[in-house]
Parts: C-alpha cells; sequence; structure tokens
C-alpha cells in the first residue's frame, strides 16, 4: 500500500509539470487562423510574411537575452556577425 502511495505522489507531480508547447505549434496554429480569414482571397507571399513576422522580433530577443552584444546575440542565433548587423538594418532595429 505504501509503494501505491508513493507511485500516486509521484504521478501527481509529474502531471504538475508544465510541457512547453513547441513554436511550430503556434506557427502552425497563427497560420490556419489566417487563411480562414481570408476567406475567398488568395494568400500571397505567404512564406515571405511569415518570415519578416517572426525574423524581427527573433533578432530583437536574442539581443536582449545577449545584453545587446552583436557578437553574442550572432552565436545565439547560428549567424555570422555581419549577416546579423545587416538584418537589423534591414528592420530598422539599432
Amino acid at each position: 500500500m505504501e509503494a501505491s502511495k508513493k507511485n500516486a505522489e509521484i504521478i501527481s507531480i509529474d502531471c504538475k509539470k508544465t510541457v512547453p508547447i513547441p513554436l511550430s505549434a503556434y506557427v502552425k496554429q497563427t497560420v490556419e487562423l489566417y487563411f480562414a480569414q481570408l476567406s475567398d482571397h488568395d494568400a500571397v507571399c505567404l512564406h515571405a510574411m511569415v518570415i519578416s513576422e517572426v525574423e524581427k522580433p527573433l533578432l530583437e530577443a536574442a539581443l536582449e537575452h545577449s545584453g545587446y552584444n552583436q557578437t553574442k546575440a550572432a552565436k545565439v542565433l547560428g549567424l555570422s556577425r555581419s549577416t546579423l548587423r545587416k538584418k537589423l538594418d534591414h528592420y530598422g532595429i539599432s
């Protein structure tokens, strides 16, 4: 009986853990919502739109995370520093 109690406690503790929802799930849900709102209109340049909507906040978050050190932010993003600088200029991020 004591072993069952311990297993129940472990299970209840494990159930309280939050499992992070993957970013891809949010993207898919948002794109599906976008399609639903289009009604009878055609989607145009969806890839470019999604990339531009995601890339700017990604760059901003990476910069914040790295204390606005561009070298560290580039490393976090897996980009060269010069590529990061070009992207920052493109989005008007200083």
